[in-house]
């Protein structure tokens, strides 16, 4: 049960997102960009990084959707994204991806482990700064949507079939209409 009085039944980061839509949209409008908006890397590259931090800090929902909605922009092939999960170096994923991930995860556990041949690593594999920036910020910003979430205990189910069509729909419409619209009493 949350620890403060949400939506009942609605899970993850939604419940509170609709208690509070003035944080919601700018949230909502942070995501969008960093997941779906122009990049070199593609939405499912930084939808698999957003879950595997998701993953790390173990918060269920994001990690489900985020990693749902990655496997839907991979032609629904979510046995890679576990994969990634699970051990991204032996993962059958890029090299700059990999390096990538290897930032996010020290991000994911503290910025200050970032070390100048972390960095090395993902530009010899051919990353640009935008594309270390965006990895960076992408793995800072879920510890803070993960924090959320779990901060307020919302409800999570775990049931991975559960979230398909949050990340067919997270994939395909993108961020800023996730969140209805509050209702206003006349």
């Amino acid at each position: 049960m949350a620890y403060i009085t949400l939506p009942e039944g609605i899970p993850g980061i939604i419940g509170p997102m609709i208690f509070r839509p003035e944080t919601a949209k700018p949230m909502n409008q942070l995501v969008e960009v960093l997941l779906r908006g122009p990049s070199s890397l593609s939405s499912g590259e930084r939808e698999m990084i957003a879950a595997f931090t998701s993953y790390r800090n173990k918060t269920v929902f994001c990690f489900r959707s985020h990693g749902a909605a990655a496997a839907h922009h991979l032609d629904g092939n979510i046995g890679l994204v576990h994969q990634v999960l699970e051990d991204f170096e032996s993962a059958p994923v890029s090299s700059k991806l990999k390096a990538l991930l290897n930032i996010a995860g020290k991000v994911q556990q503290d910025g200050k482990l970032v070390t100048p041949q972390d960095i090395e690593r993902a530009k010899n594999e051919g990353a640009t700064e935008l594309e270390i920036h965006d990895a960076v910020l992408i793995a800072a910003s879920f510890c803070m949507y993960n924090r959320y979430v779990d901060g307020l205990n919302t409800f999570q189910p775990e049931a991975i079939e559960a979230y398909f069509e949050t990340g067919k729909m997270l994939a395909e419409q993108g961020y800023l209409n996730s969140i209805p619209e509050p209702q206003i009493a006349e």
